[in-house]
């Protein structure tokens, strides 16, 4: 038996065995991350750069290209660098700090994601009342009260998971560090705190994803009254999408955490992590902003702008 003062490291799972489908996983997280940081970075420069995209739609818009850029970040240079180099060591003090930061952008985005669903309820369904509801003041109180709420959050996950004692030696079988293959390494007397203190964050993330469905609900009952067929498409069109992302990021979030421990297995962990720490920060940028006009014309002024600069 061991416990947490005596590891040094942790041993992350390795995304493939053999030399060549390292390398080939090397490449394909190198072109997903250059992907997610050039389309958030396009998007963060756009909307701060576009006056006219000041709006509180784009504002959320960049808070959450800010929470994609960090997630993807924390976990994926760490997984190439144990591909290119044939390694799959991560020092203890290193594994604390990966899995505090993905907490916390993880979780700032979820947050965001709801509000982005508020934004979008309140432009649909009750349009005249927009300015006055998400005026600039309450706007900036909601961002920040997101991501105070994912510090707070991630604060506490991983501050409960570390202090726990670890018996079962330091293979995670994971490829970045995350609660539940800690929790499989720690005593089994020990781990009922963070295995209760997860349902009881489950049950506030809960929260958010009823008045997701129920903010979703009253979108498309107000999108079929539209008189104009062309309108209830170009809604349907907008919403359908965000949807989607929202329903993947959750159901697969939400199943990693909440599973029981008898029924993880590597390869499903891996596909479950891949789909909701991955994915979201390079199909996000696509989703939600990519496809908006007045975005892709405030991305086009900017490079315009920037080539005749230099």
């Amino acid at each position: 038996m061991s416990n947490s003062s005596s590891i040094r490291h942790f041993l992350l799972l390795a995304l493939a065995d053999t030399r060549q489908l390292q390398l080939l996983h090397f490449c394909l997280l190198l072109g997903i991350s250059l992907a997610a940081l050039l389309a958030n970075g396009l998007i963060i420069s756009a909307v701060a750069c576009g006056h006219h995209l000041h709006t509180p739609t784009f504002f959320f818009l960049l808070n959450l290209a800010l929470s994609d850029l960090g997630s993807i970040c924390t976990t994926v240079p760490k997984a190439m660098h144990n591909s290119l180099c044939h390694t799959t060591t991560i020092s203890y003090n290193g594994c604390a700090l990966q899995l505090f930061f993905f907490l916390f952008f993880i979780s700032a985005e979820y947050f965001l994601l709801t509000i982005m669903c508020y934004d979008c309820y309140v432009s649909i369904c009750n349009p005249l009342h927009y300015g006055t509801l998400l005026g600039s003041r309450a706007c900036a109180h909601m961002a920040a009260a997101a991501w105070a709420s994912a510090f707070l959050n991630a604060l506490l996950h991983t501050a409960n998971t570390f202090s726990l004692p670890v018996c079962h030696g330091n293979v995670l079988g994971q490829f970045f560090c995350e609660i539940p293959p800690i929790l499989k390494l720690s005593c089994s007397y020990s781990n009922l705190r963070e295995l209760g203190l997860i349902p009881i964050s489950a049950c506030f993330l809960f929260g958010c994803f009823v008045f997701i469905v129920f903010s979703y609900v009253q979108i498309f009952r107000a999108v079929l009254r539209i008189p104009s067929e062309q309108g209830r498409h170009k809604a349907f069109s907008t919403c359908l999408p965000h949807l989607a992302v929202v329903s993947l990021f959750i159901s697969t979030s939400f199943f990693t955490y909440l599973k029981p421990l008898s029924m993880s297995s590597p390869s499903l962990d891996l596909t479950l992590s891949v789909l909701y720490s991955v994915v979201p920060p390079a199909l996000n940028p696509l989703i939600y902003s990519l496809r908006n006009q007045e975005l892709k014309e405030g991305v086009r002024r900017m490079m315009t702008g920037w080539f005749q600069k230099y």
